[in-house]
């Protein structure tokens, strides 16, 4: 089931064009949606000690999102090591994909890395 984000008016630019600041933050919404859904969300990582710094970000812009669009986020697990998790995001407005991209993480307790095979079992490609 994907995340949906409708767009608001602050999220524009005077041309009326969601601006592609957003698009950063839409994927954090959508993260934070699917580990809930794992059962994991922050919540519960942050009160075990866990944190997930983000490692880097890639965005695609294919098509402008305007104010009120409904934008529907896909998240997918690209590719899982010992160390890293990399999710696949797509966004799509009426069936039309307008945004795709990548967050890297790793995740750390007590400032040392965690093994996610280990830690997360349920995080799987």
């Amino acid at each position: 089931m994907a995340y949906v984000h409708q767009v608001k008016y602050y999220e524009c630019d005077r041309m009326g064009i969601t601006h592609h600041s957003n698009y950063v933050r839409f994927m954090e919404e959508a993260r934070i949606d699917w580990l809930d859904r794992l059962g994991y969300g922050f919540e519960r990582m942050e009160a075990e000690g866990i944190v997930s710094p983000v490692i880097s970000i890639s965005c695609n812009y294919r098509k402008m999102t305007t104010f009120k669009d409904e934008i529907e986020i896909d998240v997918k697990v690209k590719d899982l090591s010992p160390l890293k998790l990399t999710l696949a995001y797509e966004m799509k407005v009426r069936g039309e994909l307008v945004f795709t991209g990548e967050s890297v993480h790793c995740f750390m307790e007590n400032g040392k890395p965690v093994k996610i095979a280990e830690r997360f079992p349920f995080i799987t490609i």
